[in-house]
């Protein structure tokens, strides 16, 4: 639901959050304050902070979701598992699938998946996010684990509160104009926090922040009509959310798809290399059984977008040498 509320000259000065907590009753200040910062009050058409001071005759747009059901509903939506013992679940997800039920996806999440396969779910680790250790980004395909009892949950939450589970993923990234080329390997270790003016995003060029580390690895290069795409092999040693897309793009190589971090130097890339989701892929997950103090190792293979989009690479980069060969 969308309510357009006008600034009056009584309310002129006052702070967003306050004026949106005085002119609606129905909600708490705190809740209008995370409504600002997810972007969905707009003042004139654009975001501002829940500091903002208004001005009489503005326009404000608020985007309010319908409350959901305290359970989330069992749906039978397929699921690719990896592997499945009586504690926990490791499968590969899709692109596309949303982890768990929020405003604007309320159903078809993993979730709702785990919800239907597993009859005994409900509540291992809240009722909203049962099972739920760690999540990937909805456009991120790959390799996730899932706890099945409470004693696993809290022992997989600890692992990875601890840095105890290696995490690989695999990325294309494209060099953006004027950017410095990524030396074959190395570390990115930073500040990391929400970006000081895009809300949504989030940013390792702060001056506070909490710690992040993510080493890489360049596997392939792919060179063509002056462009630099590269297949980087990455593992964070911490969690921070998108912290593999927010390393790379500040490092001036964004990753292909990526809308969010990838901004306008995007639209150079040629029209069949463009995806509807970041080139990101969460291929590997070690880590030891918290149960049965077993050594487990999982891996997801590239799916056929990514395939797809690493044989266009290499065919441009070809035809590219065949054009000049004196290059490479």
């Amino acid at each position: 639901m969308t309510r357009i509320i006008t600034v009056d000259m009584e309310s002129e000065g006052l702070r967003l959050d306050a004026f949106l907590t005085a002119n609606l009753s129905d909600h708490s200040r705190s809740h209008f304050k995370k409504l600002i910062e997810d972007q969905h009050v707009l003042v004139e058409g654009r975001s501002v902070r829940p500091a903002y001071k208004v001005r009489a005759g503005e326009k404000i747009e608020l985007t309010e979701f319908p409350p959901q059901p305290a359970t989330p509903l069992a749906q039978d939506i397929p699921l690719c598992v990896l592997f499945e013992d009586a504690h926990l679940l490791v499968l590969d997800k899709p692109a596309g699938l949303v982890v768990h039920p929020a405003p604007g996806n309320p159903d078809g999440t993993l979730v709702n998946a785990l919800l239907h396969r597993c009859d005994d779910l409900s509540g291992i680790g809240g009722v909203l996010r049962p099972g739920i250790v760690h999540r990937l980004d909805r456009g991120t395909s790959g390799v996730m684990v899932v706890s099945k009892s409470d004693i696993c949950h809290r022992k997989l939450s600890e692992l990875f509160h601890d840095h105890h589970i290696q995490k690989t993923y695999l990325a294309f990234s494209f060099r953006r104009e004027g950017a410095a080329a990524l030396a074959e390997s190395g570390s990115f270790q930073t500040l990391f926090g929400r970006h000081p003016v895009q809300r949504k995003q989030f940013s390792s060029l702060v001056t506070r922040g909490k710690q992040a580390l993510s080493d890489y690895r360049v596997l392939r290069r792919f060179e063509f009509d002056g462009m630099s795409v590269l297949k980087v092999e990455v593992q964070p040693r911490t969690g921070r959310t998108h912290q593999i897309r927010v390393h790379l793009a500040d490092a001036g190589h964004p990753i292909v798809g990526d809308k969010l971090y990838g901004g306008r130097s995007a639209r150079s890339l040629p029209a069949d290399l463009i995806l509807d989701r970041p080139a990101l892929h969460a291929l590997r997950l070690a880590f030891t059984h918290p149960v049965t103090g077993k050594a487990l190792r999982f891996e997801a293979p590239l799916p056929p977008d990514l395939v797809l989009l690493e044989q266009l690479l290499a065919q441009k980069t070809s035809a590219s040498k065949g054009k000049y060969p004196g290059k490479g």
